[in-house]
């Protein structure tokens, strides 16, 4: 039998595609089926039904400690962006007194600090793409004023803004592994499936990169 998929033969796209989270969170349903079951175990006897009620019980209190680590991990990424906003937000004067700075990146700065700590994953992204979008225009003026990355302070809050960001990429891999055990832990059926979808619960949405910072991975950055 040949292969399904032959890279040899294509159909092969040469132009690339960009890959993209669909932010969109889907709930978890259960059919009539799942009602029938928990029926038929209590009609096969009070042991079965007692028995899948523990279950459930069990089933419930995992995905709500797991509904606490993904706040956790979501904390930890807020924690590292934090420091990083006084990081650059101490970058930014110390340019500032050097060459004048655009205002605009002051008014982010502040716009941030105010967006961290909101406990919700897709206002996480955006604040975490406002605070490399600072980072952005602080690198425009180093590439009008090459001469600035020599001083001692500011080459040390670069330094130091680079290996935040590099923190801050590990925990955001460490949130996206935790939404997608959620993810798949609330599709398991009989007892997760039935539990999730009597408490209301839904997917999550992995951490999202903006537009501008994907555009702007292809450069040069700190």
């Amino acid at each position: 039998m040949a292969n399904v998929l032959d890279e040899e033969t294509g159909p092969v796209r040469e132009e690339g595609r960009e890959i993209n989270v669909i932010a969109k969170q889907i709930p978890v349903q259960v059919g009539i089926g799942s009602k029938i079951f928990e029926v038929l175990l209590w009609i096969l006897g009070i042991i079965p039904g007692l028995i899948f009620l523990l279950v459930k019980i069990k089933a419930a209190q995992y995905l709500r400690q797991l509904e606490q680590k993904l706040q956790h991990d979501a904390s930890q990424i807020d924690n590292y962006l934090e420091q990083r906003v006084v990081i650059l937000s101490n970058l930014a004067k110390l340019v500032d007194k050097a060459v004048k700075l655009d205002n605009e990146t002051f008014t982010a700065i502040a716009e941030a600090r105010s967006g961290i700590h909101s406990g919700d994953g897709n206002e996480m992204s955006a604040t975490s793409a406002k605070i490399d979008s600072i980072g952005w225009n602080i690198n425009r003026t180093f590439e009008n004023y090459p001469d600035l990355r020599a001083h001692s302070e500011i080459s040390d809050a670069i330094q130091q803004n680079s290996y935040l960001q590099k923190e801050i990429t590990a925990a955001r891999e460490q949130y996206n592994d935790t939404v997608n055990t959620w993810n798949r832990e609330i599709q398991v059926w009989p007892a997760k499936m039935i539990v999730a979808a009597k408490q209301g619960y839904t997917t999550r949405i992995p951490f999202i990169a903006s537009k501008q910072i994907k555009e702007q991975s292809t450069g040069v950055f700190f």
